[in-house]
Order: C-alpha cells, then sequence, then structure tokens
C-alpha cells in the first residue's frame, strides 16, 4: 500500500510549500495506519527537503512518479522512499531510498549490524543499506508485477545527517557486501545519490510503474513448512530482516563467543541464555530455523526444539524421502522432553521454539525429569528461548520469562535479554499490526489503541458454519486452507474414527471430526480439509486462510466477554491440573483467551470467523464493521 504518491514536480512542490508531512499525515489517519506520530511527521518534514535537493535535477523528469511510505504486502514493513521511471534505454526501474537522520553510529563485530541511537535509545539495528536490499528482495518476492512487467529495483540508502568525520564507522569493508548491492549515501553525498538515481531514472516510465506494484498480485506465499528442505539445503527461502537479521545475527555471535570462552581452562562454563519476544506472525519459527540451518552448516552441534509435536512431524514429513537419513532429521528437531538425561552443555546450542508451551515434567506420563526449562539450559553452552507468553494455553504450560530468568541464574549461565531482540516485524495477518491489536481488544488481553486495521486482511464473519466451509473450500486449491476451532466438541471418534459418527455438530446441517487420530501431518496432508483442527495441531504451524469456530467457551454477555471453562469438552485436557493454582480460574480464562488468539491469528491471507454465540458474532461485526455472511 503507498501512503503517498505524486509526480516529482508535484513533490517538491509540496516540500516548498511546507505541506508534505502535513499530506502525509493525512494519508495514515484516512488509512487507519498507525504510526509513530510525531516522530515520525519531523522524520518526514526534515528528510524529505533532503530528498527534494537530490532530485530537483532537470535530467529527471518532473513528470517522474514517487513514492512515500510504502507498505510491503503481507507484512508491516513500510519503504521510506521510492521513486520510478525508466532510464535512457527505456528501462522500467524503481529506486528504493531508506532514508535515516543518524549522525553517527558503531560498528559492530556482527554483520551487517550497526549500533546507533534511535528509537529513543541506543540500540543494534541493521545496517542500512542491509535493509534496503532485504525491503527490496521481499518485494521482488511477493509481488508478481516486478517480473511480469521487468521492473527492476534499485535499494540504496541516504543518511543524510551523518557527519562526514564518521564515515568509516558505517561506510568499510565489513559492511562491503550489503552496500556493494544498496549503495550507502552520507551528509556529503547529495550529488552522488543524484547521479545515482539519474542512472536508472531518466523520464517517467512506458507503464504506470507504482500502480503496477501497489495493484499487483502477490505470489503464492512461502510457508515455513514447504520451505524447510530448501533452507537445509544451504538456499535463502527468507530474508530476515530489521530486528529478525539483529536477533540471528547476536545469537550467532554468543554461540562463537561461548566456544572460544568454554576453550580456556580457567573457565569451564561460557554458558549464554538468550530470550527471544515476538507475538504471532513475528518470524520466530523463521529465525529458529535459519539460526539451525546456519549453526549446523558451520559444524556447530545443534538442535531446533519444540513441546509441540505438529511442526515436527510436519518438518519430519515434508524431509522424508529426500537425502538425509530419518535417523539424521530426527536427531535435529527433538522434543522439549529429550533432555532429562542429558549431561551439561552436551549441545552448543539449543533453540527452543514455542518455548510458552515448555512444561515441567517430561515423559507421556509427566514423570520424568525435573523442569525442561533448566534441562534445556543445563544442556548446552547456548540456550536460545523463542517466548510468546500470550499463547500458553494449557495448564500445564510453564514457558514464562521469569522462568527462564530463574533457571539461567541457577544454571549460572548469563541472560541475554533486551529490546533489540524482540520480535514486532508482522508477517502474518497481511502485516496487519491492526488485526492483532484487534485481537487483543475483542479477547480483553490488553487494550490497544487505534485497532482499526485496513481490510487488505481477509476477515469475513458468518452466520451458518457450513456456508463458512463452502466459502473457504474455494480458497484451498493449495492446499492451505483449514477450519480450526476452540475444544468445546468431546472427541468421541477417538476410538473408532472411521465411525459414522461426527465430533462436531452445529446448526445448518454442518457436522465434521476432529482430526488428531489418523495423522500427525494433518496441516499438510491432501484429504484433511474436511476435518477441524484444534490448538494441539495448528500452534506452530501458518496457513494462508483459517476458519475459526468459535464454541461456547466464549460469549458476548451484557457488554462483556464471557470465558466458560465448563463449555470446554470432557476430553480437553488443556484444562488438566488447572485447580492447582491459587486463581484457578483467572488462570482458565486465560488459557480459552489465548488459545483464540492463537487460532484467530494462524491465517497469513484471511480468517474466517463463526460464532454458537450470536451475541459475540454481533459484537465482531461491529466492532469490524464488517457485515455477517448469512
Amino acid at each position: 500500500m503507498i501512503v503517498y504518491q505524486n509526480t516529482k514536480s508535484d513533490f517538491i512542490n509540496d516540500v516548498m510549500n511546507g505541506i508534505i508531512a502535513d499530506k502525509i499525515e493525512e494519508e495514515f489517519e484516512k488509512h487507519h495506519i498507525p504510526h509513530s506520530q510525531r516522530g515520525e511527521y519531523r522524520a518526514w518534514a526534515n528528510s524529505l527537503h533532503f530528498m527534494k535537493d537530490v532530485l530537483d535535477d532537470d535530467e529527471i523528469g518532473d513528470d517522474c512518479e514517487l513514492a512515500v511510505e510504502y507498505q510491503i504486502p503481507l507484512t508491516a514493513k513500510r519503504v521510506d522512499f521510492l521513486i520510478s521511471g525508466s532510464d535512457e534505454n527505456g528501462k522500467n526501474n524503481v529506486v528504493i531510498v531508506e532514508l535515516k537522520q543518524w549522525e553517527d553510529s558503531k560498528e559492530t563485530s556482527r554483520p551487517d549490524v550497526v549500533y546507533t541511537f534511535t528509537g529513543g535509545s541506543n540500540r543494534f539495528v541493521t545496517h542500512p543499506s542491509y535493509q534496503a536490499y532485504s525491503y527490496a528482495k521481499i518485494i521482488e518476492n511477493f509481488n508478481e508485477s516486478i517480473a511480469k512487467y521487468d521492473i527492476s529495483l534499485y535499494p540504496c540508502a541516504y543518511l543524510h545527517n551523518y557527519n562526514e568525520k564518521n564515515r568509516s564507522h558505517i561506510d568499510n569493508n565489513f559492511y562491503n557486501e550489503a552496500i556493494k548491492i544498496a549503495p550507502i549515501f552520507l551528509q556529503r553525498d547529495a550529488m552522488k545519490l543524484r547521479a545515482f538515481i539519474k542512472r536508472f531514472i531518466k523520464k517517467r516510465g512506458g507503464i504506470d510503474i507504482l500502480m503496477k506494484i501497489e495493484n499487483g498480485k502477490l505470489k503464492p506465499t512461502k510457508s515455513l513448512q514447504d520451505a524447510i528442505y530448501s533452507m537445509l539445503e544451504g538456499n535463502q527461502e527468507f530474508f530476515l530482516i530489521d530486528e529478525q537479521k539483529v536477533a540471528f545475527e547476536i545469537i550467532k555471535s554468543k554461540v562463537k563467543e561461548s566456544l572460544k570462552i568454554a576453550s580456556k581452562p580457567e573457565n569451564e562454563n561460557g554458558k549464554f541464555t538468550i530470550v527471544i519476544k515476538g507475538g504471532p506472525g513475528t518470524g520466530k519459527s523463521v529465525v529458529a530455523i535459519q539460526l539451525l540451518v546456519d549453526l549446523i552448516k558451520n559444524k556447530y552441534a545443534a538442535c531446533y526444539v519444540t513441546k509441540n509435536s505438529a511442526p515436527r512431524n510436519v518438518y519430519f514429513e515434508k524431509l522424508s524421502g529426500k537425502k538425509y537419513t530419518q535417523k539424521y532429521i530426527k536427531s535435529l528437531f527433538l522434543s522439549s522432553g529429550a533432555f532429562v538425561a542429558s549431561p551439561l552443555n552436551q549441545f552448543d546450542c539449543l533453540i527452543c521454539d514455542e518455548a510458552h508451551r515448555l512444561n515441567a515434567k517430561s515423559g507421556m506420563f509427566k514423570n520424568m525429569g525435573e523442569n525442561q526449562i533448566k534441562e534445556i539450559i543445563h544442556s548446552s553452552k547456548v540456550s536460545v528461548f523463542f517466548i510468546d507468553e500470550d499463547q500458553r494455553v494449557t495448564a500445564s504450560d510453564i514457558g514464562t520469562v521469569d522462568e527462564i530468568i530463574k533457571w539461567a541464574k541457577l544454571e549460572n549461565s548469563t541472560l541475554i535479554m533486551d529490546d533489540a531482540l524482540n520480535l514486532v516485524s508482522q508477517f502474518r495477518c497481511s502485516g496487519s499490526d491492526g488485526y492483532l491489536a484487534f485481537l487483543d481488544n475483542l479477547l480483553d488481553l490488553r487494550e490497544t489503541a487505534n485497532y482499526e486495521f485496513d481490510f487488505d486482511y481477509d476477515l469475513r464473519l458468518f452466520a451458518s458454519p457450513s456456508k463458512m466451509r463452502e466459502e473457504l473450500r474455494k480458497l484451498n486449491n493449495n492446499n492451505k486452507a483449514r477450519m480450526i476451532a476452540g475444544y468445546c466438541y468431546n472427541w468421541i471418534t477417538q476410538k473408532n474414527p472411521n465411525s459414522d459418527e461426527y465430533d462436531i455438530n452445529l446448526e445448518d446441517d454442518f457436522h465434521a471430526k476432529w482430526n488428531f487420530n489418523n495423522t500427525s501431518t494433518w496441516a499438510i496432508d491432501e484429504d484433511s480439509f474436511e476435518e477441524v483442527g484444534c490448538i494441539h495441531t495448528s500452534q506452530g504451524l501458518e496457513f494462508d486462510y483459517v476458519g475459526v469456530i468459535i464454541g461456547k467457551d466464549l460469549r458476548f454477555e451484557n457488554d462483556k466477554l464471557i470465558c466458560d471453562y465448563t463449555q470446554r469438552a470432557k476430553t480437553d485436557k488443556s484444562l488438566h491440573g488447572v485447580r492447582k493454582f491459587q486463581n484457578w480460574q483467572e488462570v482458565a480464562k486465560q488459557i480459552i483467551k489465548n488459545t483464540y488468539k492463537v487460532l484467530l491469528s494462524r491465517g497469513q491471507k484471511g480468517c474466517f470467523i463463526y460464532c454458537e454465540d450470536k451475541e459475540l458474532l454481533k459484537h465482531i461485526s461491529e466492532m469490524t464493521k464488517k457485515d455477517i455472511i448469512y
């Protein structure tokens, strides 16, 4: 989505008249896009003056089109500045400019990462050249118009306030790989940036380039489970951006540092525990798998660990029959209960995904070991925990940041946890931060301002579960649409999955079975659309579209959300043992809310919702201003 678009000459006029920042802010408000209001307003007013000066050249056509604040499809990331046109040979091009107001920064020992004052504090961030390049690659990978109309993208970075005496801090051989692809221009480089743009932009393109990009059809989305084999083969299937890249490089550096420390006779420990926070769709699993691939490529003893069997089983299935043996595959992807008897520092790095799902005891009967967090930290020189406490969905889930901190201290492991390691970039739900804010409001998880969101995300509300299933079926061409539900329906076909009975029976002649008994890879099976998944078979995975059945455990009465644990199925184990908590009723309510937060955020392109409680459906309709489909 383009926030501000204009010709070069009209853009220059808007800057000269002092109205450019006001116009951009009006577009943000018009489209209900949340942003850092005063900080970004000042940045537009400042940086766009510099861009006006760069573009004020007769050799760049006045009718060349440019855009400010282009939101990359399926993400919450925005490109600062684009200018489009054609070169002297008539080739259609777009120059992408990442704008920074930095005056200085510090080089780090981590590839593509610098340290600078931004966002109100000093922090590790990606090098501006890498940032511009990664944004260009995401646009190229998502948008079919780039290839269809043979549009070339040329990224660069412009740090117009960056002091020349500090050039070596950011423009040097250590960052040369990114700078070669996306040149960096500093305070005294305005003419060099102008020359760079003029190489690719001379006149208006033969087509309306920015509109082709804006309205371009999105390529089929790439899911982690589909890319897992290619990633293990060393191919770059995903481009880590911003804080994802920072977290990735920090973890890698700590693994190297740990081995150097451990090699010294006077130090037998050298342990680090790293906490990575991130909500749904922020790329926790992508970073985790990318990290695994990089570490094993460099001969480190590393494993991916998760309590959830669903993603592990899907990865096993995707990798089976390839060149890797089953033994090797299963040595890379381990259950969180696999470390009960592991010796101290057996592994160089254990990468624990979905750490909020960790349990105290392990084994089928929960009678083995002491604590899975302790055992993972004990077993590895570097332990990495990817965590979202809002995704704890059973009474036995003990994965909290406080619990990790406690065991890291007891195991004499240095804790690494700060804002630079928090993943916030949204890659699910069409990149809509507003949609996730809406879910937090709906479920009373937290109050969030401005939860209105642009409905590029396909949210539909259905009065009929059968109608929802049929509409969802139309979108299952690539086998990436699924129905999922809260666990309010007894698993009556557990011992006889081939019977004529159904587990879920709803209005409008809707009947379906739970999926668990017949397969461990329901999320990718070709014939599983008719079955309904639950939290245990969908958490840790994603789909293009989901149809969510909200059962009677969530209702809306007297202008208040009601979480009713008595409506959960008798066969539901997620609340088993909840009465051990002093405030067990509140814990039960939180589990219900977290469960629906997970289910409602599984869809990358869209979410369809059916509620057994009609008042809740009406409430959602009023909140989102979406009509109910009958």
